[in-house]
């Protein structure tokens, strides 16, 4: 292929057309690897087991960046107008990734074939352009300085991209609006190329130019109505009506409400119904006071709800509560919103209690005070992050926190829709040393639920020593909650270790044959 500058007697590129091709590519970089990003973050929300479907989309997007870059050879001639078109192509479609992809969801079974096809277009393009912007930027250099100014940028662009994405765009933006808002960055490459290029184009110029403020006009409208376009899918996702919605760097926060009951989704995954939370927080809270040796301090890991504090400001005896989550925007929401407000008595104003934001393993490694109760309320281990608090490490860390004659206690997914889950588990706390009490019961929202207390020896009696009022859980039901049957009785599994994760794949299996 004839370096484009020589067909017809071109003459060089000058400082300003050079300059411009290098920042395109610094820029063409971030929107490549956001786009990346988005598309593994997404499949995430949705279904959960980040590292499968990060580890696929960045495989299929590497493998077609290399079928874009061999097909380039392919492409003779008019190589301007060819990085033109497809700096277009990429902006439509990474632009509009989150929206296809989140439709498809809401509205078919195609979700894993679009998410592919997504992949390998905006992959198979990105790596078209690397090749056309190198022959464009030529010039007088040599192949070598060339490539190397041009993959400098590239990379650069990629870190920026990769900074950019969990600190500002997500946080700020959200999924949709970012890709909207990427797929403009592209256009706005496209535009400024065909300006600066102009004179090179000839009759071309127009036509591209129509074409790629067409294609803006398009995104900038989804950017716009992003939100909009949000609250439409979310409504074909949930059945009641959706009273609020926020996109935090750490998850997505739907509340719902259909008549008196008021729902919390954490990226699409139930964390309460008003109209049965109690029986599943009083069955977690209530048993382990019982059983502790004392209650001044205790310790909540998760809960940023705030009701399984209101439980334990029952007890006259209890000094300071300490509640750890790491996503400020729970905490803040359960201390301001009024649904939530009334629901946990304002548990979270209380002045016995301490809110601290932060990840919970890191509170455990930095904490040099002693708990009497350790209560676990923390979301499924759904992936690798909340898989790391179900491990062996994180339990044997445990140990460390918790006053002589404590307890600690942890809900632990169900029994019966993912059993070999709730026993890893179970096995996992008994190889860090712990003895465990394992128990579950009926929460009509959530089903067959289970949940495990630890203690360092074992309980010389285990009748149930209840101290405050309670709805649900009495002496039966604490009997009961201790029986399992065939169906959901232990079996043998493999401790969760982080090196590991053995407990996401069990929980991934259990839970799949019921979707």
């Amino acid at each position: 292929m004839e370096p484009w500058w020589e067909e017809g007697g071109e003459r060089p590129l000058s400082r300003r057309q050079t300059t411009t091709l290098m920042v395109s590519v610094f820029i063409i970089a971030i929107c490549g690897l956001v786009y990346e990003l988005i598309v593994g973050t997404l499949s995430s929300y949705l279904w959960g087991n980040s590292v499968t479907h990060f580890s696929v989309t960045i495989g299929l997007f590497m493998s077609a960046m290399g079928v874009g870059s061999w097909a380039s050879r392919w492409i003779k001639g008019d190589v301007l107008s060819w990085f033109i078109r497809v700096e277009i192509a990429i902006g439509v479609v990474g632009g509009s990734s989150a929206f296809l992809l989140y439709s498809v969801f809401a509205t078919t079974q195609w979700y894993y074939v679009v998410m592919v096809l997504v992949i390998l277009w905006v992959g198979g393009c990105v790596g078209l352009e690397i090749p056309l912007l190198t022959e464009l930027a030529g010039g007088a250099r040599s192949l070598r300085e060339t490539l190397s100014n041009v993959l400098a940028f590239d990379y650069l662009g990629a870190l920026l991209g990769a900074v950019l994405f969990p600190i500002v765009l997500l946080p700020y933006l959200g999924l949709l609006q970012t890709a909207f808002a990427i797929g403009l960055l592209n256009m706005g490459v496209a535009i400024t190329i065909i300006a600066v290029f102009w004179d090179r184009l000839g009759w071309r110029g127009p036509r591209l130019l129509v074409t790629a403020l067409g294609a803006m006009v398009l995104l900038l409208s989804g950017a716009v109505y992003a939100n909009e376009l949000t609250s439409i899918f979310e409504r074909q996702l949930y059945e009641d009506e959706i009273i609020y919605t926020a996109q935090t760097p750490y998850q997505r926060i739907v509340m719902t409400r259909w008549r008196d009951d008021v729902r919390l989704f954490l990226d699409g995954n139930l964390q309460f119904s008003l109209m049965d939370e109690y029986r599943y927080h009083e069955t977690l809270v209530h048993p382990a006071m019982g059983f502790s040796a004392s209650r001044e301090r205790v310790l909540v890991l998760g809960g940023g709800d705030g009701l399984v504090v209101r439980e334990l400001l029952q007890y006259d005896d209890v000094r300071e509560v300490v509640l750890v989550d790491i996503d400020p925007a729970i905490t803040l929401l359960a201390q301001e919103h009024p649904t939530l407000r009334e629901a946990n008595g304002d548990a979270l104003r209380d002045e016995r209690v301490v809110v601290v934001n932060g990840d919970a393993y890191k509170y455990l490694e930095e904490n040099q005070n002693l708990f009497g109760v350790i209560i676990m309320d923390l979301p499924d281990p759904n992936n690798e992050s909340l898989g790391k608090l179900y491990s062996q490490a994180f339990y044997t860390l445990l140990k460390r926190n918790l006053g002589v004659g404590g307890v600690a206690v942890s809900q632990a997914t169900s029994p019966y829709f993912a059993r070999e889950a709730y026993w890893s588990i179970v096995t996992t706390m008994e190889a860090a040393g712990w003895e465990t009490i394992p128990y579950h019961v009926y929460v009509p929202s959530f089903g067959d639920w289970g949940f495990v207390l630890m203690t360092e020896r074992p309980l010389p009696d285990l009748s149930l020593n209840l101290l405050v009022s309670t709805r649900y859980l009495d002496d039966e039901v604490w009997t009961v909650a201790q029986t399992f049957d065939a169906d959901s009785d232990r079996v043998p599994v493999e401790v969760n270790r982080l090196d590991t994760q053995i407990l996401l794949r069990y929980y991934e299996q259990g839970w799949r044959q019921w979707r």
